[in-house]
C-alpha cells in the first residue's frame, strides 16, 4: 500500500465557532447551504456517507453510526473539542486559509491551534478592496490605499485568491486596464458606496477586478483563481499568456469536472498550477475515477491537493481521506501491474500530497521531507 504523507490543504476556509443542531449541520453539509427537502436528509449524499464513514471513529464512535448519534456525541464533546479531534485526525499537516468568507469562522491562528498543524493566510482580493473602499474618500486615496494594502498583505499572506476575477474581470480581457479606466471605475465604486444602503453586493466591476489581479501579480505572491462562469478555461489561458515570465505563479481551482480541461493549461505554461481538491469536494467514494481523470490532464509536478472545506471540520476530514484513499488505490494498481515502481509511486504521492504546494507557496519542508 502506497502511503500518502501529511497533506498540505492549499485552499480551505475556517470552521464554525458555534454549536450546531441537526438542521444547521445539514445546511452546511449540503452544497447550497439551504435545508434538505421535507422528509429527506443531506446525510444521504456522497458527502454524507463519507462523513459517517470517517468522522465517528475520531469522536469515539463506530463508523456509519446513525447521524443522530453522531451529532449527539458532537454536542457532548463541544464544538472546540470535536473540532480539535476532527482536524487533528484529518491527515492534514498545513492549512492555507482563505480569510474572506462570511460567517463566524476560525482564522489561521485558531486553525493552527486546533489542528496542531501549520496554518497560513490566503487574502481574498475582493474583500480587501471592499475594506479599502469603505475607508477612502477620494479616487486618488482609494487607488493609493488599494495598492498599499495589497502589498502590505503580501508581507504576511502566502497567497492571494480571487473568487470573481475570472467571471467578471477576465471576461473583459486579460491585460491590465489603463489608468483612465481605473480612475473612472474607482469613482463609480465610491459613488455606489455612498448611495447604497445596507451591505455591499461585493466587488464585481471588471476594470477594478483586473486592476486588483495585476497589483497582486506585481507582488510575486501566488495567485489563486477560482474558475467560474462560462468558458473559464479560455479566460484563464489568456491571463496565463499575459503573465508568463513575470515570476508569479497562478493556481487554477476548477469547480468540478466541467472545468477540468483548464487543468491542461499547466502543461503549456510553466507558472500555471492546478488544484485537485475543489473538483473532488464532496464526492466521497466516487473520488477515484474523478482523480484519475484530472491526473490525465497535467504533469504531476503541477497538481496540488485542497479540501475547499468551509464551516464543518468534517469536510476537511472527508476531503483528505477521500483524496488519500483514491490516490493510494490508483498508485497501488500501477505498482501491482508493474507499470510503476513502488519508489516512483511513493515519490508522486509526496508531490501531490504536499511537496508541490510547499514549493509553490514557499512553505518550509514538512515531516519526513
Amino acid at each position: 500500500m502506497i502511503e500518502t504523507p501529511q497533506l498540505v490543504d492549499q485552499y480551505c476556509h475556517g470552521v464554525l465557532r458555534t454549536e450546531l443542531g441537526l438542521g444547521t449541520f445539514e445546511a452546511q453539509l449540503g452544497r447550497g447551504g439551504g435545508p434538505p427537502a421535507p422528509g429527506t436528509t443531506f446525510f444521504d449524499t456522497w458527502a454524507g456517507f463519507a462523513v459517517r464513514r470517517w468522522c465517528p471513529p475520531l469522536l469515539g464512535l463506530e463508523p456509519h453510526c446513525p447521524p443522530a448519534h453522531y451529532l449527539a456525541r458532537r454536542r457532548e464533546l463541544g464544538v472546540i473539542e470535536s473540532g480539535r479531534r476532527l482536524l487533528r485526525g484529518s491527515g492534514i499537516g498545513a492549512f492555507l486559509v482563505d480569510t474572506g468568507s462570511d460567517g463566524d469562522l476560525t482564522g489561521p491562528g485558531e486553525m493552527a491551534s486546533a489542528s496542531d498543524a501549520e496554518a497560513h493566510e490566503v487574502v481574498r482580493l475582493e474583500l480587501l478592496a471592499e475594506q479599502v473602499a469603505a475607508t477612502s474618500g477620494t479616487v486618488e486615496s482609494f487607488l493609493a490605499n488599494l495598492a498599499e494594502s495589497v502589498h502590505a498583505a503580501a508581507s504576511h499572506a502566502v497567497a492571494f485568491t480571487s473568487v470573481a476575477g475570472v467571471r467578471h474581470g477576465l471576461a473583459v480581457g486579460p491585460e491590465p486596464p489603463d489608468a483612465a479606466e481605473v480612475s473612472r471605475a474607482a469613482g463609480r465604486r465610491l459613488q455606489r458606496r455612498a448611495t447604497v444602503v445596507g451591505p455591499s453586493r461585493g466587488l464585481d466591476d471588471p476594470v477594478l477586478l483586473r486592476h486588483l489581479l495585476w497589483i497582486a501579480v506585481g507582488t510575486g505572491r501566488p495567485l489563486q483563481l477560482l474558475l467560474d462562469g462560462p468558458d473559464p478555461g479560455s479566460r484563464a489561458a489568456a491571463f496565463a499568456r499575459e503573465t508568463a515570465g513575470l515570476g508569479t505563479d497562478l493556481v487554477l481551482l476548477p469547480r468540478g469536472p466541467q472545468d477540468a480541461p483548464a487543468v491542461g493549461l499547466t502543461a503549456e505554461f510553466p507558472h500555471v498550477h492546478a488544484d485537485l481538491g475543489r473538483a473532488l469536494a464532496r464526492t466521497g467514494a466516487r473520488a477515484e475515477p474523478l482523480l484519475a481523470e484530472l491526473l490525465d490532464l497535467a504533469p504531476f509536478g503541477k497538481l496540488l491537493f485542497s479540501s475547499g472545506a468551509r464551516a464543518l471540520p468534517e469536510l476537511h476530514v472527508v476531503a483528505a481521506r477521500s483524496f488519500a484513499g483514491a490516490l493510494g488505490r490508483l498508485l497501488d494498481a500501477l505498482v501491482a501491474d508493474g507499470a510503476w515502481s513502488a519508489t516512483d509511486a511513493g515519490r508522486v504521492a509526496r508531490m501531490l500530497a504536499a511537496e508541490n504546494a510547499r514549493r509553490v507557496y514557499g512553505l518550509p519542508e514538512g515531516p519526513g521531507a
